[in-house]
């Protein structure tokens, strides 16, 4: 998470009210280690920072039923706009080809890519997957950055882990919308 929000995560993530993720060893979720080497093979040189994020997640929310793989771009000038997709990977659906999109209003500037991965708690079947998630983010980098964050509706949970690159500053509220195909329409 950069460093400038380390402070703010508690206050901007959900806390375990939010979501309980279910226990270790039930057979439809992951493990952290599981996910943590997918993470690495798909994030590369920032696999401790992963690590630490996904046992940080693990820690407020259990263990995941679902994550996604993908890539994003998003920037912003006050409003922002952020569009993305991936790979939805679950126990008992297989994997399917998610996309996301959303607007976000805050004090905001920049613009990044990232690829990006998403810890899913608590959902109960893959086309739940597909509405719109509220919630706040925040960034400080400038070449490139780390960070964790929450999304939630309806006690589904989504946590995306970003390793981004760009230069981006700020905090937003705002939310992100998952489709099973693109669009170029953010809202």
């Amino acid at each position: 998470m950069p460093m400038a929000l380390a402070g703010l995560a508690p206050a901007l993530l959900p806390g375990p009210a939010a979501a309980q993720g279910r226990g270790p060893g039930d057979p439809g979720t992951f493990q952290p280690r599981e996910i943590v080497d997918s993470g690495h093979q798909f994030f590369g040189s920032v696999s401790r920072g992963l690590a630490l994020t996904v046992q940080e997640a693990t820690r407020r929310w259990g263990e995941p039923n679902g994550y996604i793989l993908g890539q994003e771009a998003s920037g912003a000038i006050i409003g922002g706009v952020r569009f993305g997709e991936g790979t939805l990977f679950t126990r008992n659906a297989g994997q399917r080809k998610v996309f996301w999109q959303g607007p976000s209003l805050g004090f905001d500037v920049g613009g990044d890519g990232a690829r990006t991965m998403m810890l899913v708690y608590n959902l109960p079947r893959v086309d739940a997957l597909y509405r719109r998630f509220v919630g706040m983010d925040g960034s400080a980098y400038v070449v490139g950055g780390f960070g964790m964050s929450a999304v939630t509706a309806d006690n589904i949970v989504v946590v995306p882990i970003r390793a981004g690159v760009g230069a981006r500053f700020g905090i937003n509220v705002g939310y992100m919308k998952f489709t099973d195909s693109p669009t170029w329409n953010p809202f």
